[in-house]
């Protein structure tokens, strides 16, 4: 299978990239291992803004492969994919990588305990059916992803106990006082919707209570230890990207995030890439990337160059975002000794934390090569040691049969 424009991913960049490429003349194929286009923002949405993009993808050309799951490169232009039908090999002109992010976890006494989840994760399991009406919540971390869960879950009849968020206030007050009116509109109608919540700055969880089950949080506030009974707690401490599959190409990395010019170009020739893998600058952003990114794939840089300017202006607001919503120094006495912090393999912050590196952590503990490979302890321990090193990926990124891994790629005909 072969495509003049391949694109990893059908969030929000992946099908502003694909929208731009397609109708631009290239043969343009999007690859995603979620079941319909949307990534995790238009996860099951039915807001406009939404629809319309969808709709365009769909009109555009582009050919979409949802459930299709990456498991690394090849060469330096086939990719190895794995869905139902077994091993597909990719081959690519231009490949745009807009691979998302996933949430950052910090990890606390009692963050194992059923009931504890991520904030956006317990968001997705609602959209997906989960009965949360009359269920008590706690929502806590950092950044505007909580006002926007904490809305949604009580839209569907959860009782929203408390929001606790770790920025400072004078910070927050900042953020906002800079924000464009129709992002300050969209917050005043959140904050409305939450007005009888109790919202703490300031405040984050320093234990989960419960034997079997969740039944309540400790949260430390500025006027001290409050706790409040819930049924969930749902976390998230900000964003991870999701930088695997750049990393195995060789992309360049810039603070934890890929690299890019102002075309959207990595380090590596005919590789681009969008989104979130590039910094955290929300749903506008990642539509702007994509574009310039679809634009550049289809021989079109006058194109993306004309979007440069909204770029530039995203851009800034995603460093106000960084500032404002910084986590602070005191998250890191949240993890206590015996806390679990690889859950996978069950190893504590004890056993980890002996080790002056990832690597050396991993091979002595097995902390990492669980099931996720990573994804939720490699952040969080990154968090606690202050250390910004990423291990290297290695592929499959995604557990794959044997069969997968043995197949061998028919030869091109064409």
């Amino acid at each position: 299978m072969q495509a003049d424009v391949v694109i990893v991913g059908s969030g929000p960049a992946g099908i502003a990239a694909a929208c731009a490429a397609a109708e631009g003349g290239a043969n343009v194929l999007v690859l995603d291992d979620n079941p319909a286009p949307g990534g995790q923002i238009w996860r099951r949405a039915h807001d406009a803004e939404a629809q319309r993009w969808i709709a365009r993808l769909r009109a555009s050309g582009a050919q979409l492969r949802n459930g299709t799951r990456i498991l690394g490169p090849v060469n330096a232009r086939t990719l190895l994919a794995d869905n139902d039908s077994g091993p597909l090999f990719i081959t690519w002109r231009n490949l745009v990588l807009c691979t998302g992010a996933r949430e950052l976890l910090l990890p606390f006494p009692g963050w194992t305990l059923p009931g504890v989840t991520g904030a956006g994760g317990l968001q997705a399991l609602v959209q997906g059916g989960l009965p949360i009406d009359g269920r008590r919540v706690v929502v806590a971390g950092s950044g505007p992803l909580l006002l926007a869960v904490a809305a949604h879950l009580r839209e569907h009849g959860a009782r929203i106990e408390a929001i606790a968020e770790q920025a400072r206030p004078f910070h927050l007050a900042r953020f906002a006082a800079r924000l464009p009116f129709g992002k300050l509109l969209q917050g005043w109608r959140l904050s409305s919707q939450l007005r009888d919540v109790p919202m703490l700055t300031e405040a984050w969880p320093i234990e989960a209570e419960g034997d079997s089950r969740l039944h309540s949080v400790r949260l430390r506030t500025r006027s001290g230890t409050r706790r409040f009974e819930c049924d969930y707690l749902a976390c998230g401490f900000g964003l991870v990207p999701n930088i695997e599959l750049p990393l195995l190409f060789g992309c360049n990395l810039n603070g934890g995030f890929v690299t890019v010019d102002s075309l959207q170009q990595t380090s590596v020739p005919d590789i681009l890439c969008a989104g979130e893998p590039t910094g955290v600058g929300g749903l506008e952003r990642s539509l702007i990337e994509g574009e310039i990114a679809g634009h550049v794939a289809a021989g079109a840089p006058a194109r993306a160059k004309a979007l440069s300017a909204q770029r530039e202006r995203l851009h800034r607001f995603s460093a106000r975002l960084a500032n404002a919503f910084e986590l602070r120094e005191e998250l890191r006495q949240m993890c206590q000794l015996d806390t679990i912090v690889c859950r996978c393999e069950d190893v504590a912050w004890e056993r980890i934390s002996a080790y002056s590196d990832w690597r050396s952590a991993k091979l002595h503990t097995r902390c990492g090569m669980g099931a996720c490979q990573g994804r939720v302890c490699g952040a969080a321990v990154r968090f606690l040691t202050g250390r910004s090193s990423h291990d290297r990926a290695r592929p499959p990124l995604f557990p794959a049969s044997m069969a997968t891994l043995a197949a061998e790629k028919e030869p091109d005909h064409g």
